[in-house]
């Protein structure tokens, strides 16, 4: 069993930054792929960025793409987002998700493990 506790949402001004933090429970960690989604009411969830076990290869969706960054720390069992240049339209609940094994996926379908979520609200 794996537990995600999300943290560091709030209210940003646009063009603002904000990191969010995902800690996890259990010593798979550092052989899982983590993953960064979110979603607004009345939409699917919308897939973000994704990271492999080793930091190495990452993946983002093309409308956070040099924006975003996603990193991990094996040691403290966290994953980590920072958000740059926020727009209104990142506005929404952001989750992170946990993935056995290597492959770095972008469909929540491939995400065993999620966190309850935290807003990330952008105003204008």
């Amino acid at each position: 069993q794996v537990q995600l506790v999300e943290s560091g949402g709030g209210l940003v001004q646009a063009g603002g930054s904000l990191g969010l933090s995902c800690a996890a429970s259990g010593r798979t960690f550092s052989s899982a792929t983590m993953g960064w989604f979110r979603q607004v009411p009345g939409k699917e969830r919308e897939f973000v960025a994704a990271i492999d076990w080793s930091g190495s290869k990452v993946v983002y969706a093309d409308s956070v793409k040099g924006r975003f960054t996603i990193s991990r720390d094996n040691v403290k069992n966290t994953v980590y987002l920072q958000m740059s240049s926020l727009k209104p339209g990142d506005t929404a609940v952001y989750s992170c998700a946990f993935r056995r094994g290597m492959v770095v996926a972008t469909r929540s379908e491939e995400y065993a493990y999620w966190g309850q979520g935290t807003q990330v609200t952008v105003s204008s």
